[in-house]
């Protein structure tokens, strides 16, 4: 049964976290008890993930910050070193900015590497990072394209071969409550699994406007500065809301389905109200997605996410069984209205846990779970529905993973060509169901 199975898996993986390697403390860079970190991506989420990984261990520096912006990487680099100036050791010859700034930061002798740049650029990176031997920290999504999934896919088994410590950015996964409800729900606390409600639905994101760039460089930018600027509204670098944030709640389903994913979709979605007024011509992806994911055994997932003031907002997971529901953040119960569990115990910051845990198991020597293969399904069942909607098609994920095409440019300069350009009206091309291709 799936409940057998669920449970079979979840012992197989504790079983894993016990395992140990040759990795644990005076084994770091240069035979130190000092565990050296280099950020590669420099904005809000990385400055605030090696916040958080310094909050866990005093006994950890950054050593190097790479970003293709030298005033982002600048930024970070003031942030860090008041908040921890003895924590902070990056000298000029390791801050690293540009295009390449990541390849430079891996050339650095750190153990461990965060890479939080744009979505895009995570395969990449990714795969550099493992050749390079690094222990690795990578935000979620992981990818934004099937080729980018193939790419963490082919990287994840170098890394279980080099024995590496990777980590994903889907925090909900060490938070205790989550853990707590998801293992009862695999335990049958609400029977057999029949289909999910996962959302992420709120009122926007951010977009920043050409002018301030070049304000920032003191000149007109180039398009690739400029849509690397704003990287949030650009497909190829972001895989659009669905993938950029709703990936957290997606993934939630693919766990209690004991890290399965789906093997089709169809759905539907557009953009109504995201380049209206002045916002005209700054991006080019949906705001709002509906997605009807269905798994082997015909379980389904009913997924929203939508950028929209002034309408439902709800940023959850809920599971639904034959014999009651559970919201996975910490509630179980016959119906939502009448819940006879509730998690009692702490509740923290999953951002700060998931490096917390992080750093205990590479001190201890843990591999534990490569979270590499868990944060790319997620990541890629989120571009299947992101492909279901633009198409308006039902997409398989056989399919779609060997037929689906790149999304990134064929060159990678500040000065060469993007993915997208504009219309003759200003506006640039936004996917139109019926009429964009899955695959072509």
């Amino acid at each position: 049964s799936r409940r057998n199975f669920l449970k079979a898996s979840s012992a197989a993986a504790a079983g894993v976290s016990l395992a140990t390697s040759s990795v644990a403390r005076g084994a770091f860079a240069g035979g130190s008890d000092v565990i050296k970190v280099a950020l590669i991506g420099a904005g809000g989420r990385g400055t605030g993930a090696v916040s958080q990984l310094m909050n866990a261990d005093k006994n950890l520096k950054v050593i190097a910050i790479a970003d293709a912006f030298e005033y982002r990487a600048s930024q970070s680099l003031k942030r860090l070193q008041k908040r921890y100036k003895d924590q902070v050791d990056v000298p000029r010859d390791r801050f690293f900015t540009g295009l390449d700034a990541y390849q430079k930061a891996l050339a650095t002798d750190c153990d461990l590497v965060v890479i939080a740049t744009p979505p895009g650029f995570r395969p990449q990176q990714y795969k550099a990072a493992v050749e390079a031997g690094k222990h690795i920290f990578m935000e979620k999504p992981c990818c934004v394209d099937a080729p980018g999934y193939r790419t963490l896919m082919e990287a994840n088994k170098l890394a279980d071969q080099k024995g590496l410590l990777v980590r994903v950015g889907l925090q909900r996964r060490h938070q205790p409550d989550y853990k707590e409800t998801i293992h009862r729900i695999q335990d049958g606390a609400i029977g057999e699994i029949a289909y999910f409600r996962v959302y992420w639905n709120g009122g926007g994101i951010w977009n920043r406007r050409r002018e301030e760039l070049a304000r920032i460089l003191g000149r007109t930018p180039t398009e690739m500065e400029y849509q690397v600027y704003n990287w949030y509204h650009f497909c190829w670098l972001s895989g659009d809301n669905i993938c950029e944030q709703h990936t957290h709640n997606i993934d939630i389903a693919n766990w209690v389905m004991g890290d399965k994913h789906p093997v089709q979709a169809n759905g539907m979605g557009g953009c109504t109200a995201r380049y209206l007024g002045d916002l005209k011509g700054t991006g080019q992806i949906f705001d709002h997605h509906f997605v009807e994911f269905i798994y082997e055994d015909g379980t389904r997932m009913y997924s929203q996410c939508r950028h929209m003031r002034n309408c439902f907002n709800s940023v959850s997971e809920h599971v639904h069984g034959t014999k009651g529901y559970a919201n996975a953040s910490g509630t179980i119960g016959t119906c939502e209205k009448e819940i006879t569990w509730r998690f009692r115990g702490e509740r923290v910051s999953g951002h700060q846990q998931e490096q917390t845990d992080l750093v205990a198991d590479l001190r201890a020597g843990r591999r534990g779970q490569n979270e590499g293969y868990y944060g790319a399904n997620s990541s890629m069942t989120a571009v299947l529905g992101r492909i279901a909607n633009y198409s308006g098609k039902v997409v398989k994920w056989d399919e779609l993973v060997t037929k689906g095409t790149s999304e990134f440019p064929k060159e990678l300069a500040w000065d060469a060509p993007t993915p997208v350009q504009k219309d003759k009206n200003g506006d640039y091309p936004i996917p139109m169901p019926g009429v964009y291709s899955p695959y072509v």
